[in-house]
């Protein structure tokens, strides 16, 4: 069974996840309104995956005994005034989620509930690669500065991001005939 401070924060973390999905939607409506098609790919994706992460933590708790309940969701944000402004929040809010698993990590070892660590540890190594991809994006948005053709190479270079194999937002998967 597991540990109700656990499943609290893990249900909370649920939300979390989900509200990312939702933030990256919005930057991805944001950059599409923008002409910036690859950066919305980009975050596209990235709402995918952010929907993967609620579901690992939603499974977790089902699979262990525990009650799965779906909290309150909230809009983050839906404006930016700039592609750099956006991804800088991307970044923060990457930050944002990693204090968070660290928070369930802490509970976690206080609780000696050893089922969930292999979980916590795959979570602890993921906000690493989140955090790196975002800030990095951002600084190479520093670097263009106001060079339209570095905005621009940039922007196709986002859009070669892969989708997961099967993804339902995959536009390929809802536009294929008989779809």
């Amino acid at each position: 069974m597991i540990p109700s401070k656990v499943r609290d924060l893990m249900n909370e973390q649920v939300k979390n996840e989900l509200e990312s999905f939702y933030i990256y939607l919005s930057m991805a409506a944001y950059f599409h309104e923008q002409n910036l098609d690859g950066m919305a790919h980009w975050m596209r994706v990235q709402a995918h995956e952010e929907t993967t992460h609620a579901m690992k933590f939603f499974d977790h708790i089902i699979d262990r005994g525990g009650e799965a309940v779906l909290l309150d969701l909230k809009q983050l944000k839906k404006t930016w005034s700039s592609p750099l402004e956006a991804w800088k929040d991307a970044y923060a809010h990457e930050q944002f989620i990693t204090s968070k698993i660290h928070a369930i990590v802490k509970v976690v070892r206080a609780e000696n509930d050893y089922s969930a660590e292999p979980l916590m540890d795959w979570f602890v190594k993921e906000q690493i690669e989140e955090e790196k991809n975002t800030d990095g994006i951002a600084r190479q948005l520093e670097r263009v500065g106001e060079s339209k053709d570095g905005l621009y190479m940039l922007d196709k270079e986002l859009a070669a991001r892969p989708w997961p194999a099967g993804s339902c937002f995959d536009p390929a998967s809802y536009n294929a005939p008989g779809a």
